[in-house]
């Protein structure tokens, strides 16, 4: 009986370092495949960041690409602005209360509107002093008053859209 207890006894302590192999094996094999969890995890992670960064630079391009297109029309347009501009003013005075032109004044009142809700602005000029980055001097008068560099007359209206300068005004000033 001895032996019989002792072969179950040896027996047991087999086992139980079979068990314990196995599960060192398979504490080894989890710590492995925590390991590879974490890798992908943050390789992930680093993917998903590098998406969202680029998604926020499309936008930001094309939000570039709309407003250089959306600048190129205004451009477009600023020459029939300024022929309305050039008619207004030589408009006689017996055709100033003329229905049809009040009619045509309007379609450039709109346009001036639209323009506005783009965020275009008109670039102040008489009586302002003259900024070579705003303005483009096309004729010096000398008059006799002390002001020098203040804008006199207004030649061709200049823009800015949202700012930035988008055509500059052409001016008369005093030298």
């Amino acid at each position: 009986m001895d032996k019989e207890k002792e072969n179950k006894e040896e027996k047991k302590e087999n086992e139980n370092n079979i068990n314990t192999d196995k599960i060192k094996e398979i504490e080894g094999k989890l710590n492995e495949c925590q390991k590879k969890c974490e890798e992908y995890l943050n390789g992930w992670k680093r993917e998903r960041a590098n998406f969202l960064n680029y998604k926020k630079e499309e936008i930001e391009r094309i939000q570039g690409l709309i407003e250089y297109a959306t600048e190129e029309l205004i451009l477009k347009m600023l020459p029939v602005l300024d022929n309305f501009d050039i008619a207004e003013k030589n408009i006689p005075d017996e055709l100033k209360e003329n229905e049809n032109v009040k009619g045509i004044l309007q379609i450039k009142y709109q346009l001036l509107d639209f323009l506005k809700n783009q965020g275009i602005e008109e670039i102040k000029t008489v009586g302002e002093k003259f900024d070579p980055y705003l303005h483009e001097a096309v004729e010096e008068v000398e008059l006799n008053d002390k002001d020098h560099d203040i804008i006199i007359e207004e030649i061709q209206k200049g823009y800015k859209i949202k700012g930035k300068l988008l055509r500059s005004a052409k001016v008369k000033i005093n030298k």
